[in-house]
């Protein structure tokens, strides 16, 4: 096949252009910071299962210790109540019994208020520990928002150069006879479509011609179409190719 050198040469442009939509195609559909932003997912989720675990640690310790509270009052109300009568008793035997109760009392209660501070200090470290889980959980999601934001700004930019990169293949494409666009589109779409020859090498693929593939390269017409004897790019010849 045959072809006008200046048109050959616009076929590097159109791989040029090329490159550029399957880097933006691939950007747009799958963003750089997408990756992270999964990761995030699955951390915050993570997050979440031992922010469920220390909640309900610390929710156990508050009903305990609502128990001991509501213990402690009954022990409060039964004090009040045996003073009240060892004041309006006048039996000794009787005074004696309600002064045994009460002593008995003051021990349970102190035994109530004992175990009352064991689980204040309980409840204070669970406390902590679920804030610090929340913390961690605001701040992975701080990130996760950050890099959605900057996802849908990396895609948003990458759409508009796929736009600007295909209406000016569209225009490079039409300015290029049709049967030499067919044979470079047939060759890239399973694999390199055009690449120039420079300093002996493909820079479709970036091998060195064997001298020999070099030489029948070079002593081709200026507007015959070869290939690539490595990838079967066609290579297209300037200036520079000698």
């Amino acid at each position: 096949m045959n072809a006008d050198p200046a048109d050959q040469r616009r076929l590097l442009d159109l791989a040029d252009l090329d490159a550029r939509i399957r880097r933006d195609e691939r950007v747009a559909g799958n963003p750089p910071q997408a990756e992270r932003v999964r990761e995030l997912i699955a951390q915050r989720s993570t997050l979440s299962q031992e922010l469920g675990a220390r909640a309900n640690v610390r929710d156990d310790i508050a009903a305990e210790l609502k128990r001991l509270e509501s213990d402690v009052s009954v022990v409060d109300a039964r004090i009040a109540r045996d003073t009240e009568r060892l004041a309006a008793s006048s039996n000794a035997k009787q005074a004696q019994g309600f002064e045994n109760e009460l002593t008995s009392l003051a021990r349970r209660k102190s035994d109530l208020e004992d175990a009352e501070i064991a689980l204040m200090e309980r409840l204070e470290a669970a406390d902590a520990a679920v804030a610090e889980q929340e913390a961690l959980i605001a701040e992975t999601n701080a990130q996760g928002t950050q890099l959605s934001a900057e996802a849908k700004t990396t895609v948003a930019e990458a759409t508009t150069r796929l736009e600007a990169a295909r209406r000016d293949r569209d225009a490079v494409a039409a300015a290029i006879p049709a049967d030499l666009v067919a044979l470079y589109e047939r060759l890239a779409a399973r694999g390199n479509g055009a690449g120039l020859l420079r300093a002996g090498a493909c820079e479709a693929c970036r091998m060195v011609l064997p001298p020999s593939d070099l030489s029948t390269v070079r002593r081709a017409q200026t507007d015959e179409v070869v290939f690539c004897p490595e990838c079967g790019a066609i290579l297209v010849r300037t200036e520079e190719s000698r």
